[in-house]
């Protein structure tokens, strides 16, 4: 399949050799091991494909979490006295709770537990199966299409199109009125869940498409929904800003979030202010406070340590791991900005003297 480079503004026959060899730095960005999910959302297959993916495992156990708010629900409000917060020893899990309902779950409601069984399921295949099933019986099963998107071996544009149709689905299921009267606190519904990762899934995949003012306004708009960020939004939106020179809202998110302690944040600080100000007091004292919260950045954006072939599956804050992917990430942000890696340099070498 003939694929299109953004950067060279070509198509090629095989993508994936052309920006290893071509544009390293891109090729880290578009096929490491990360992409399609977020820092702790990246699932590695196996020759099984047998595995246990922690943030699946947080998904399904958002079907507890509906369970308990369902009592809250005027459609159970007749249930209430029946159901308590400890679920009845009689049942051996949420989903036979569920099942000893008398009430007639809508298609949408009886595909979204199947894809609560979808999340818990450890092998790929099984997974996949039980989506496409959740989509014959509702086509609004908006978990389904980020399953599929973020599972199956598909190109960019085929994922970008699942995601796309899972926020539709959301967008129907919910309407306008839902969206205002719920705006800014969104994730504390647990049965929007489903829409947050579509929308987040399609700004990643349009970010790595090269249509960035369109991942830019879904980031936004997720912030806007739910500002206290459970999904880590504010991370892809900044670097994402700072790449297209976005300085003002830049700024304004980076104020938004100040209290923030990963080394993204630092970092963007830092780069910010030099962008701004220029290598005087306040950048400085802004690339000092990043450097003490992660002193491993400077190793990789200088080029002192080389980027590994296999990448972490996790981090710590301030730890080597961090800094690997935030570098990874924020490269162009600070190759792009003239003078920038050289004032790091002359800072980074006195700051560990």
């Amino acid at each position: 399949m003939v694929k299109f480079c953004h950067i060279c503004r070509k198509e090629i026959p095989h993508l994936k050799k052309h920006y290893k060899k071509e544009h390293p730095a891109e090729y880290l960005n578009r096929f490491g091991k990360r992409k399609l999910f977020n820092q702790f959302e990246r699932q590695e297959k196996t020759n099984s494909l047998i595995i246990e993916n922690p943030l699946y495992i947080r998904r399904a156990m958002e079907r507890t979490l509906l369970a308990i708010t369902m009592q809250k629900s005027e459609i159970y409000s007749n249930l209430e006295e029946e159901i308590s917060l400890e679920f009845s020893p009689e049942f051996k899990d949420v989903k036979e709770f569920f099942q000893s309902y008398e009430k007639e779950f809508t298609p949408l409601e009886k595909a979204q537990d199947i894809m609560y069984d979808a999340w818990k399921e450890q092998n790929q295949t099984k997974r996949i199966v039980l989506a496409r099933r959740a989509l014959a019986i509702s086509p609004d099963c908006t978990d389904a299409y980020v399953l599929l998107a973020e599972e199956q071996d598909i190109s960019l544009e085929e994922a970008k199109d699942l995601f796309e149709q899972g926020v539709k689905a959301g967008e129907r299921v919910f309407g306008p009125d839902f969206f205002r009267e719920n705006e800014g606190y969104f994730w504390e519904i647990v049965s929007t869940r489903p829409y947050m990762r579509a929308k987040f899934g399609l700004a990643e995949i349009l970010w790595e498409l090269g249509e960035y003012k369109e991942a830019i306004k879904h980031y936004e708009e997720l912030l806007h929904l739910n500002p206290n960020d459970n999904q880590g939004v504010r991370h892809r939106l900044i670097i994402l800003l700072l790449e297209e020179g976005y300085n003002d809202k830049v700024e304004q998110l980076l104020a938004q979030y100040e209290k923030d302690t990963f080394a993204c944040w630092a970092y963007s600080w830092a780069l910010w202010a030099f962008r701004k100000f220029g290598a005087g007091s306040i950048a400085n004292s802004k690339l000092q406070k990043a450097l003490k919260i992660n002193p491993f950045v400077p190793l990789f954006l200088l080029g002192i340590l080389d980027i590994p072939d296999e990448l972490p599956d996790y981090f710590s804050i301030g730890d080597i791991n961090e800094a690997l992917l935030y570098a990874i990430d924020a490269v162009k942000c600070w190759v792009f900005t003239p003078n920038a890696l050289k004032w790091m340099l002359t800072m980074t070498h006195s700051y560990f003297l």
